[in-house]
């Protein structure tokens, strides 16, 4: 379908999807992400898809935040609702069964630090900045940042940035572990790509019984996480894409995975 805050673009098995709104940094408002909801849903069920880039048009932002105008008007049960559909969506893309990375240009800024932290990966430029500034607006974070940050960086680190409002320069958020890779800014969109290609040309079906063993297990005890992980290697081991990876080790040439 068309959409008027975004542009979504396939090359093989690699999706990009742009948030196209950069007169206001690629703000988040209710259309965004309405759209955003409903390209996610029809990447998920396209299985030529194997591998999403998420990015931000333009060099200025990857995404500076929520609509500003929107949350000025919030009622308390609006301001709710809100965070819930925000949450509901970013919580959809953290568990997609594909792999996600974000290619951040410029500012990854409250709701889009919490988009970039819900994708499987984060490459920054190296001119990228990040932060969650709410609290400057006597807001906390709403679409999860509160409980990812700490997940990722640690309770103090993410009580120091939240209840700050400071923004990081993405060299520091390489090493409190906000982002996963740092690139020349130029190269962004290159680099992202690639490693989404690499992504793509695994085993679609190990690809995402891995990162539900690892999402999963995280919040679990570690007895239960291993339970987990033995069921889904069991899963893989009954699959076509197993048979042929191993075969294809055997005979030393490149697998041909059909997600299978």
């Amino acid at each position: 379908m068309p959409y008027e805050t975004l542009i979504v673009e396939r090359d093989g098995a690699v999706a990009t999807v742009t948030v196209n709104r950069p007169k206001v940094l690629n703000a988040l408002n209710a259309q965004t992400l309405a759209e955003l909801s409903q390209a996610i849903g029809e990447l998920d069920a396209d299985a030529d898809v194997r591998a999403i880039v998420l990015t931000g048009a333009g060099d200025r932002a990857f995404i500076a935040g929520a609509d500003i105008n929107e949350l000025a008007t919030q009622s308390p049960v609006d301001g709710r609702e809100l965070a819930r559909r925000g949450q509901a969506l970013f919580a959809r893309i953290e568990q997609l069964g594909k792999p996600v990375i974000a290619a951040i240009g410029g500012f990854a800024l409250g709701g889009g630090c919490e988009l970039a932290m819900a994708c499987t990966f984060r490459v920054a430029a190296d001119t990228a900045k990040l932060g969650q500034p709410e609290v400057n607006l006597g807001l906390i974070p709403g679409y999860g940042g509160s409980q990812r940050l700490p997940r990722l960086v640690g309770k103090d680190r993410a009580m120091e940035l939240i209840l700050t409002g400071r923004q990081v320069t993405a060299e520091e958020a390489l090493r409190i572990g906000l982002v996963t890779r740092v690139v020349p800014a130029a190269a962004l969109a290159q680099e992202a790509k690639l490693f989404a290609q690499e992504l793509a040309s695994k085993a679609p079906v190990a690809l995402r019984y891995a990162k539900l063993a690892i999402e999963r297990g995280l919040d679990m005890p570690f007895e239960s996480g291993c339970d987990l992980e033995a069921t889904l290697f069991g899963l893989c081991a009954s699959t076509e894409d197993m048979a042929e990876g191993t075969k294809a080790f055997l005979e030393k040439r490149k697998a041909e995975f059909k997600g299978r």
